[in-house]
């Protein structure tokens, strides 16, 4: 019954991270091919874009990180 709670904790782990992650790739893939297309129309606003593509970035990353944190959390505390 151990190894079996072990494997559903290591799949769970598996999809907490593949679903986790792929929201904040497609999120930020999306955000600095827009900011690259406001860059080449606009040059003169690239300094204010990059910042705000930045800071988006960061914060979208956020939920990668916390899908990682959930998935260690599974693997090792319980």
């Amino acid at each position: 019954m151990e190894q079996l709670v072990k494997g559903l904790i290591a799949i769970g782990a598996g999809l907490c991270m593949g679903l986790g992650a792929i929201g904040p790739a497609i999120g930020e893939g999306n955000a600095v091919g827009k900011a690259l297309e406001g860059m080449a129309r606009q040059p003169e606003a690239t300094n204010n874009l990059r910042t705000n593509m930045i800071l988006g970035c960061a914060i979208t990353e956020s939920t990668g990180i916390y899908s990682l944190v959930i998935a260690l959390l599974l693997l090792f505390v319980f």
